[in-house]
């Protein structure tokens, strides 16, 4: 019989901006293959190569994934709402905004108070998707479904949270630290996979930011019902093994910079946070526009996000608006 692997990936998208959420992705695979194979075993309907995209569903960083053009946006749509429809019963992408953002999965998500602080999130009625009809990325879904089969790759799970303005204001007012909040924000994702795929053994991969090179006792903390041994520590990986103390589970979780080059999974969930945030900037700018038209949408990044709040100002004092709703403070 030939062995299956278990490959799961991690990735964010707006840690740096002044405005807008923070958003993780995630996906995990069963594969008889290495993550870094996955490409070529779904291969031709999924590709690395954005330029294939008319034919493939592109799977590679975000960065390379999606611009801001029309083609990019609906490329970056394809992945994230085409890999989501593989866990519907009947392959059929997600239909709106609210549904994208808060459910993918709801056991994850921030609580209705903390998000219906957001006034311009709480209207996620917009339909997805927006750049395609529903017919025709349903059938590139059956061609999709149809590639993993014939690979014997199953996907296991896949989604995201999103956290939004005044929930990273608090938590970085209680951590006094950027990338410790990263981690509270990661935290709910990494238990999720390992209290739901880690019975035969998962290898988790990490898309590492900044300089932190060692995880150990942040992991020990977390895991209390598993012991950590470090496997290695490098500039450029830290690597980890988890195995439950009193039951089947481990984890070997893998920290790397540059990941989504090296797990075919790690790359899928940059595609799923970069969407999130992008549909959830959609949102702001709409909700704002509609109270200041002509008001010039924004991405949210620190140089425009200040001449959006410039350009809004009357705006928010108006509305009254809370800056720590709406400017992160990190």
């Amino acid at each position: 019989m030939q062995r299956s692997f278990v490959h799961a990936g991690v990735d964010e998208a707006g840690l740096g901006p002044i405005l807008g959420p923070l958003t993780l992705g995630y996906s995990v695979f069963r594969a008889p293959c290495d993550a870094s194979e996955l490409w070529r075993a779904l291969a031709p309907a999924v590709t690395d190569d954005p330029l294939r995209d008319a034919s493939a569903f592109v799977v590679a960083d975000s960065k390379l994934v999606f611009k801001r053009t029309p083609r990019c946006a609906k490329r970056l749509e394809a992945t994230a709402l085409g890999f989501l429809a593989l866990r519907d019963p009947a392959r059929r992408p997600h239909t709106t905004v609210a549904r994208y953002l808060w459910e993918t999965p709801a056991e994850i998500a921030l609580d209705a108070p903390t998000i219906a602080r957001h006034p311009w999130y709480r209207d996620g009625s917009t339909p997805l998707p927006r750049h395609w009809s529903p017919e025709t990325l349903e059938l590139r879904v059956e061609s999709l479904h149809r590639a993993l089969r014939k690979a014997g790759v199953e996907l296991l799970d896949l989604g995201l949270r999103a956290v939004p303005e005044a929930e990273l204001n608090r938590s970085f007012q209680e951590t006094d630290n950027k990338s410790r909040t990263h981690w509270h924000a990661s935290r709910p994702i990494f238990r999720r996979i390992w209290e739901h795929h880690a019975e035969q053994g998962v290898e988790l991969v990490v898309d590492r930011h900044g300089g932190r090179m060692h995880y150990g006792s942040i992991l020990a903390r977390d895991f209390q019902d598993a012991t950590v041994e470090l496997v290695d520590e490098s500039p450029e990986c830290s690597r980890y093994a988890l195995s439950e103390r009193r039951g089947s589970r481990s984890m070997r979780v893998t920290f790397a910079e540059k990941a989504e080059r090296r797990s075919f999974a790690v790359a899928l969930a940059s595609c799923l946070a970069k969407y999130a945030r992008e549909t959830a900037m959609d949102a702001f700018n709409a909700y704002f526009a509609e109270r200041q038209p002509g008001l010039v949408p924004t991405a949210g990044y620190t140089t425009d996000g200040r001449r959006w709040l410039e350009d809004a100002r009357e705006l928010v004092r108006r509305e009254r608006i809370e800056a720590t709703t709406l400017v992160r403070t990190r």
